[in-house]
């Protein structure tokens, strides 16, 4: 009987990116790889095998990205606390935009737009590819908004290193689709892309 749930569980972690609104499991705040062996391991992957992450990596991915680790300070920083970068996640099931405060995934549209996010053929075979957007109307200017961006990618990468999964920042995107794919504001801007999977 215990066996029959834990593969039920397993089964239903695999597949919760099917779910609308996606309630992300808590983080695993005491696992990974030593710093100094995650920045020896870090380094940009272009060949992605098709294969899935699973809920726990999901949930772990974003929070080492850019999710709360204290009442209102996030794990990369910004100019003045102002937080205008949020992620957005694009997988084979939809698009999702990583509420952070919730540690939850909003679904915005249903359906595999992963080859939307960039010119590379690999982004419509990796399992995710993160959208960082950036509230220009928030940020303590347009310097400080591309400063962030680059902690919250390097949070990617090591996090992607200490799991043994592939990573690489793009900036071969269009804009245009991708603002209204999401539908973003006026004052919303994508600013960067990131390609997360199981490398070759």
């Amino acid at each position: 009987m215990y066996k029959l749930i834990f593969f039920l569980s397993i089964f239903m972690m695999c597949n919760i990116l099917g779910a609308q609104d996606i309630q992300l499991p808590v983080p695993d705040k005491t696992g990974g790889k030593p710093l100094m062996q995650v920045l020896n391991a870090r380094r940009s992957t272009r060949a992605f095998e098709s294969k899935e992450l699973n809920i726990r990596q999901v949930s772990d991915l974003l929070w080492a990205a850019n999710g709360f680790n204290r009442d209102d300070k996030r794990t990369a920083p910004t100019a003045n606390n102002r937080q205008e970068l949020e992620l957005y996640v694009a997988s084979k099931s939809g698009i999702y935009f990583y509420d952070a405060r919730n540690h939850l995934l909003k679904e915005i549209k249903k359906g595999d737009f992963r080859d939307k996010t960039g010119t590379q053929e690999f982004v419509a075979k990796a399992a995710l590819n993160l959208i960082f957007v950036s509230d220009m109307d928030k940020a303590s200017s347009r310097e400080y908004a591309f400063t962030s961006c680059g902690f919250v990618a390097q949070n990617v990468y090591l996090y992607c290193a200490s799991e043994g999964l592939g990573s690489v920042v793009r900036g071969s995107f269009n804009k245009d689709v991708l603002s209204k794919l999401l539908n973003l504001k006026p004052s919303q801007e994508v600013l960067l892309t990131q390609t997360v999977g199981w490398p070759e």
